[in-house]
């Protein structure tokens, strides 16, 4: 009975889901629309979390996609998506895998869909970006992290 009491009292919704930042770069264009199309996809993710009250967060996933043909840059698009979630009954131990992993799920449908319209309205094929395993990256940040001795251990 405690444990369901416990569970009522946990509340997650999302408030706004907007995009905070775009650029999208060619800087060899027009003459990579001349190369042969054998692109190279250099793709990067990040996260960050700002409290903005009591239990109302930010969370910013930035994906950062370079593309290349050879040597030459084809395109550089940046896309930061932000969620505002509601969070409130969830304790220490639950609120990082909620903003490492729960939220920036949410919201990569959001940015690969922006990228993919950037990369399109630029006039590049097609970028459909896979599915990303937050679960996986959380672990492994987690993990990093626990191996990295912080600053109070090396002195």
């Amino acid at each position: 009975m405690a444990e369901e009491t416990k569970a009522a009292e946990k509340q997650f919704s999302i408030q706004k889901i907007h995009t905070k930042d775009i650029s999208f770069e060619t800087p060899n264009s027009p003459q990579i629309f001349t190369e042969k199309w054998e692109p190279a996809v250099d793709f990067n993710l990040g996260t960050n979390v700002q409290t903005l009250e009591e239990n109302l967060y930010e969370v910013s996933l930035t994906v950062t996609v370079t593309v290349k043909c050879g040597e030459i840059n084809a395109y550089l698009v940046e896309v930061t998506q932000a969620g505002v979630f509601t969070l409130q009954g969830f304790n220490e131990e639950e609120m990082g895998p909620m903003m490492g992993s729960f939220c920036p799920n949410i919201l990569f449908p959001y940015a690969r869909e922006v990228v993919s319209d950037l990369v399109n309205k630029g006039g590049f094929p097609q970028l459909l970006l896979a599915p990303v395993n937050f679960d996986a990256l959380y672990a492994q940040h987690l993990q990093q992290a626990q191996q990295t001795p912080s600053p109070e251990k090396l002195n």
